[in-house]
């Protein structure tokens, strides 16, 4: 996965376990997505994204949690989200092969 990430300006005060950050060229596929894995985690307190504008090319995504670095979360998360598509693209690849044999 190549993401263009930054963090958002007016964020530097903010603690490392709550940040905002700007994915470029994203939109609600990656964020409602990724918002619903990392939401599950333990350490998260909040975990939300917001597209500014239909017609910029960016998504927000915003990570507060107790301990654990909100860069750390999102790293887990996308790893985490990583591993869901590639399970979901193994399993549907095999049931079309499956269906194909009938």
């Amino acid at each position: 996965m190549g993401f263009t990430l930054f963090q958002l300006p007016g964020d530097d005060e903010s603690t490392l376990t709550c940040r905002t950050y700007v994915f470029a060229d994203e939109s609600h596929t990656l964020g409602n997505a990724l918002k619903c894995i990392i939401s599950r985690y333990e350490d998260v307190q909040f975990c939300g994204y917001t597209v500014p504008h239909p017609a910029e090319a960016k998504m927000h995504f915003r990570i507060q949690a107790h301990e654990t670095p909100a860069l750390e979360i999102l790293k887990r998360g996308l790893k985490d989200l990583e591993k869901v598509c590639d399970h979901t693209i193994n399993l549907f690849e095999s049931e079309v092969k499956e269906y194909c044999k009938t």
